[in-house]
């Protein structure tokens, strides 16, 4: 049996390797491609692609999403693995919250259909995503409890409080900080 990657422990590797080499990190497409850049030298025995699509791993594509951010595997696809990342640079914190949540709950489908591992990646530089005043309704996941859980319902707009989000498992993390203006969480499932 193959050795199976420790996503964490590699994307932890990653965020270290950003901040000796001091890479800017701007929006979320640097993000996704200098993991990717980083896990191509890492891991050269894998491929690493970009915005694959879930047809190509499983017949039984019918996920909250379509497209990968990021995928490792082998040529066989005996080993597969998938990452979703989040950088959120404009605001719209709960909505980018409920975001978050949707990035979990395709990761929990894809490690059902099949994939080894499956990781969540955010990055954020905003201090309302991680702390504040109001702690409750989506906030008080990722600014109280720091795990993410049961049914999440859409915080704004016309389907406020109607659409929802239900993940099968709880999902824990904790805020690491990348430099003093942003700090990353990782969950690995």
């Amino acid at each position: 049996m193959a050795l199976l990657l420790e996503l964490k422990r590699l994307v932890e590797s990653f965020f270290k390797f950003v901040r000796d080499k001091n890479i800017e990190i701007y929006n979320e497409f640097s993000l996704v491609h200098e993991l990717g850049i980083y896990l191509r030298t890492m891991l050269p025995q894998y491929k690493v692609q970009f915005e694959r699509n879930v047809s190509f791993f499983t017949r039984d594509n019918k996920t909250i999403k379509k497209e990968i951010d990021v995928t490792i595997f082998t040529q066989d696809k005996h080993e597969k693995y998938a990452i979703e990342m989040k950088c959120p640079m404009n605001g719209q914190y709960p909505e980018q919250m409920y975001s978050f949540a949707k990035d979990i709950k395709f990761m929990e489908e894809l490690k059902d259909r099949g994939f080894n591992k499956t990781a969540c990646v955010v990055l954020v530089s905003d201090r309302p995503f991680y702390e504040g005043r109001i702690n409750d309704g989506i906030y008080r996941y990722f600014r109280q409890e720091y795990a993410v859980y049961g049914d999440i319902y859409k915080p704004t707009g016309r389907a406020k409080n109607v659409d929802f989000i239900s993940l099968s498992g709880r999902h824990e993390f904790v805020w690491e900080n990348l430099n003093a203006h942003s700090k990353f969480y990782i969950i690995e499932m």
